[in-house]
């Protein structure tokens, strides 16, 4: 009984320690991927609600036309991004691609001021969603600026790398309200972005990963 306990564990451990090698080489390799260099990149753009719609939409507005196909995930509870997105697409500048959008819905990650003990919970249910899309959409990169929703849908784009089916880069915009601390979902996702940009001087100076170009929105 003892052997067979020690073989069990040996495997367990030997297998985690080839999930902890990929990720160490996706996340360490993640930045030697250039978006547009081998054609269209399709990019799964995370859209919050409010002001975080507003400003991945000036992001996606500054995208060269070869980010194609996008596809916006929104929260299921989200009653107003779908309008701003549809209202977006359709615009001048983008009504020659409106057939290269589409609109995807999974469950909210955290609600403003949600326990933090239910957080857990609609977490994981978010990312009972989060991972058929991901592994169904394989988008090239994954396009956020802070709502909840983010961090299931990054960690389905991660695991298909750990996989060896595709890597996903993450692209993280932190939010322009942030300037002394970043966001909840940032603290998540620094480690595991492959770029991560802030808008302020003061968190470059504190998060050596970050990149630090100004006011991008």
């Amino acid at each position: 009984m003892a052997l067979v306990v020690a073989v069990l564990f040996g495997i367990v451990c030997t297998g985690l320690l080839f999930l902890l090698v990929r990720l160490l080489i996706v996340v360490k390799t993640g930045s030697d991927c250039k978006p547009g260099a081998k054609g269209p990149v399709c990019v799964l753009v995370v859209a919050g609600s409010g002001g975080h719609t507003t400003e991945i939409l000036r992001l996606v507005e500054s995208l060269s036309p070869s980010y194609s196909p996008r596809h916006y995930v929104i929260a299921d509870t989200d009653k107003m991004s779908e309008d701003k997105i549809c209202s977006f697409e359709s615009s001048k500048d983008h009504a020659d691609s409106e057939s290269k959008y589409t609109i995807h819905r999974i469950p909210r990650s955290r609600e403003v001021r949600q326990s933090w003990t239910s957080s857990v919970v609609s977490t994981l249910n978010a990312l009972l969603y989060s991972f058929p899309l991901v592994f169904r959409l394989r988008p090239d990169m994954v396009l956020c600026n802070g709502p909840g929703t983010c961090v299931p849908l990054c960690v389905a784009g991660l695991l298909l790398g750990i996989l060896g089916l595709k890597k996903v880069l993450i692209v993280y915009v932190e939010s322009i309200c942030r300037v002394e601390t970043l966001s909840l979902s940032g603290k998540i996702l620094y480690p595991i972005s492959d770029y991560f940009f802030v808008q302020w001087p003061t968190l470059r100076d504190k998060y050596p990963k970050t990149i630090f170009l100004g006011r991008v929105v």
